[in-house]
């Protein structure tokens, strides 16, 4: 293992987890954050990732990315940068591994649904139903509900873009079982873990969205950032397949990008003169990032893939059509609660708004393939985009 710089969290100096456990409970020779990674990759609500949107609804190709495998690419980027600073590299890939596990099905558009819908008893957001899954959803074990994982790990979910002002319901609960310091900056494991998700979707969002045929190297090489990358590509790859100069441009873009957060966080760690974690949490302000003009390029990039991936129109017919699936279970559930599974109904709350957030619980936890055969069953038929 390599050694930890003194500002990286330390798994023996952890602040521990909320539910006491003894010794003995400990299975292999593992540290508290390794423990934390591999509860989460052992999780239901983790596997569930393989079948819930990250660009495209319900893909009927084996090749474009899922939320499971967009985690995994996430960890991998997460993992090199946090070794290459020194930092915990199991915090990390945790980090990256749970990020996306409170997405309900159909990425934002469900989210978007479900906000809607619940916002009568408070609204929804996924960052914090990550939390609400992980801390009390989650059931694996006897004696508690949730995963409990340690303070640090909760913490970086909570507040990997950030200090959380005006957390919602969901994040306030968790905060109340469990305080995490919501106002301050989270570890530098944390700040990794954003930036890694940044980067991975950027690039193989790219990657995805010409094999899916709705971006063309034409249209992309108007981005500055992407052309640079595609000149040097062609020069050092002359004569090679345009499908593997593409596949060669991705990569190439991804070291590019990660080499200049390494660069930049190294030039702000050393400003900053941050000794331990604790300094770095009060250090007021982002440690990991981008340099001012690859900030730029990327959001430059983000703009482009806004306009013309995100919200092509074929994207928004499908997220139209999903919209309408979520908010459609949701109102039957809530119309009649004995639509749900037996084991959800014995649980329901009599009174509001726990109610609805329980039945939110159940749709959020869908994947898409789950609610569009529910939505069949308990409401009726439905057009989606072929592949279902």
């Amino acid at each position: 293992m390599s050694v930890l710089a003194p500002y990286a969290a330390d798994p023996a100096a952890s602040r521990g987890r909320l539910h006491r456990e003894s010794d003995g409970a400990a299975r292999g020779p593992r540290d508290a954050f390794q423990r934390d990674r591999d509860r989460i990759i052992h999780s239901i609500a983790f596997r569930r990732l393989r079948h819930k949107t990250q660009v495209f609804l319900a893909p009927d190709g084996d090749h474009f990315r899922v939320r499971l495998t967009h985690s995994l690419e996430v960890a991998q980027i997460g993992r090199t940068i946090a070794r290459t600073l020194g930092l915990n590299e199991d915090l990390t890939e945790a980090l990256c591994l749970a990020h996306d596990i409170g997405h309900p099905p159909f990425g934002h558009a469900g989210e978007e649904a479900l906000k809607a819908a619940m916002m009568p008893q408070g609204g929804f957001d996924h960052n914090a139903h990550t939390l609400r899954t992980l801390m009390v959803l989650e059931t694996p074990y006897p004696r508690w509900d949730g995963l409990n994982l340690t303070w640090e790990t909760l913490e970086g979910l909570a507040k990997h873009n950030g200090p959380l002002r005006t957390p919602g319901w969901a994040m306030r609960e968790a905060d109340a079982a469990f305080p995490l310091d919501l106002g301050r900056w989270p570890s530098l494991e944390a700040q990794v873990a954003a930036l890694a998700d940044d980067i991975a979707y950027d690039n193989h969002d790219i990657d995805d969205g010409v094999r899916a045929g709705l971006l063309s190297m034409e249209q992309l090489l108007e981005v500055p950032l992407i052309a640079e990358g595609w000149a040097d590509v062609v020069d050092r790859c002359d004569g090679c397949r345009p499908d593997r100069l593409r596949a060669e441009l991705v990569r190439a873009q991804i070291g590019r990008m990660v080499n200049d957060l390494i660069a930049e966080t190294r030039r702000r760690i050393g400003e900053s003169g941050v000794k331990n974690v604790e300094e770095v949490r009060a250090a007021g302000r982002a440690l990991v990032g981008f340099s001012d003009a690859m900030r730029d390029a990327e959001r430059t990039l983000k703009r482009f893939m806004y306009a013309n991936l995100y919200h092509h129109p074929s994207q928004l017919a499908a997220a139209s059509a999903a919209r309408h699936v979520v908010s459609g279970l949701f109102a039957a559930y809530q119309g009649d609660p004995s639509l749900m599974p037996p084991e959800w109904l014995a649980t329901l709350p009599a009174d509001e708004p726990a109610r609805s957030r329980h039945i939110a619980d159940f749709v959020a936890g869908m994947t898409d393939r789950y609610a569009i055969s529910r939505y069949r069953e308990v409401v009726g038929p439905v057009d989606m985009p072929e592949g279902f």
